[in-house]
């Protein structure tokens, strides 16, 4: 099941089909104009750590440190350089009545547009947002609203497609669907889930005046992972965006973040 889109510079889109209040670049400029949730109280937003860290004396540690060298030569490679899992923190919006996990080391980005926005210090490309549709024209009753998966998924990928085009002479974005499907979490409702990959090409010498001089190269290469779900007449997504070659390292943790998704009732 797959499905494949491209979309070249100038083209136009029909409006965002998901009807998600003011579609904006799923990667945020380094400012912003606004705070989108400074406004709420802590008793609405509140962000609680899901593992901490333990604090080892120095001389403990030193201990440790030798005896897993010790330990690891006598097993095999594979557990000598094993990598610790990834921290996680919670993050709970009781106004707008969601919850999820999300990497402990990821910062919070305000003004980046969406409701919420979470990213890696490090990997500036790798970073996860909710967008949430308006309560005033939206009356989603559950998320079979949008059809099957596969169409949902078609329409996740157009609403991407269309928060990045772009007005650069000489790109290119090609795009796939790379599943679509559906799940009943433990809260008894029904969610979506959506990968798609999205790749832009540009050429940096659009103008020349030979074609050889015209060639577009690869500029990004981006996994994209979607959850959607319905509460409180609204439809809500986490949206997951990874550098391709980022996303086979670091999957499971990011599945992990995808399956943490939670919608709940609102409170007023």
């Amino acid at each position: 099941m797959a499905a494949s889109i491209a979309v070249a510079t100038g083209s136009t889109s029909p409006p965002p089909p998901l009807h998600l209040r003011h579609p904006r670049p799923a990667v945020p400029p380094s400012t912003g104009p606004r705070s989108v949730s400074g406004s709420l109280s802590p008793s609405h937003r509140r962000v609680r750590a899901v593992s901490s860290p333990i604090v080892v004396p120095r001389r403990n540690a030193m201990s440790a440190m030798l005896s897993s060298f010790i330990f690891s030569q006598l097993g095999s490679r594979d557990d000598a350089f094993a990598q610790p899992s990834v921290a996680f923190r919670e993050y709970i919006d009781t106004f707008d009545g969601y919850t999820f996990l999300y990497p402990k080391s990821w910062i919070q980005v305000r003004g980046a547009g969406a409701d919420i926005f979470f990213r890696d210090p490090f990997v500036l490309d790798e970073n996860l947002s909710v967008e949430l549709s308006s309560p005033s024209s939206s009356k989603y009753k559950s998320v079979e609203d949008l059809g099957t998966p596969d169409v949902a998924a078609t329409k996740v990928l157009k609403q991407y497609l269309t928060e990045f085009m772009s007005t650069r002479l000489g790109v290119r974005r090609e795009s796939n669907i790379l599943s679509a499907s559906s799940r009943i979490a433990d809260d008894g409702r029904l969610y979506y889930q959506v990968e798609v990959n999205i790749k832009s090409y540009a050429s940096y010498n659009e103008l020349a005046v030979m074609p050889q001089d015209r060639q577009q190269q690869l500029e990004w290469d981006r996994h994209y992972l979607s959850v959607l779900g319905v509460e409180n007449n609204r439809l809500y997504e986490l949206r997951l965006q990874t550098p391709e070659n980022v996303f086979t390292e670091e999957e499971n943790d990011l599945r992990r973040v995808m399956d943490s998704f939670r919608v709940v009732k609102a409170v007023i």
